[in-house]
């Protein structure tokens, strides 16, 4: 994705989405679907790699070479919000006791 400005760890909200699927279910959007939106965390900055760009004049032996690196924000998707969904709380992890625990380590 394009450089965002998010610095790291930072949340990010995306609502141009064009397609959720859950399995069976696809919905597709004309052309965004309307409410949906996804929840991400920023990675950090990086640059792509490098694009050469060769310019050259027949006849006038001219020739000039450039290169370009574009930056991008790196994400992780932590939630996708589909249309007409409240936005619930993150469930918390359950710990289990020692005493739940079986000899089996199962």
């Amino acid at each position: 994705m394009e450089s965002l400005g998010v610095a790291e760890d930072g949340t990010v909200e995306l609502d141009r989405v064009l397609l959720i699927a859950d399995g069976d279910n696809v919905t597709v959007g004309t052309p965004t679907v309307e409410g949906a939106k996804v929840l991400a965390t920023s990675r950090g900055e990086d640059r792509g790699e490098k694009v050469i760009v060769f310019r050259y004049k027949n006849k006038t032996r001219h020739s000039k070479k450039t290169g370009h690196r574009q930056p991008f924000t790196s994400l992780t998707i932590d939630k996708i919000i589909g249309p007409g969904v409240a936005e619930a709380e993150p469930a918390k992890p359950v710990r289990r006791r020692r005493s739940e625990v079986k000899e089996s380590g199962a």
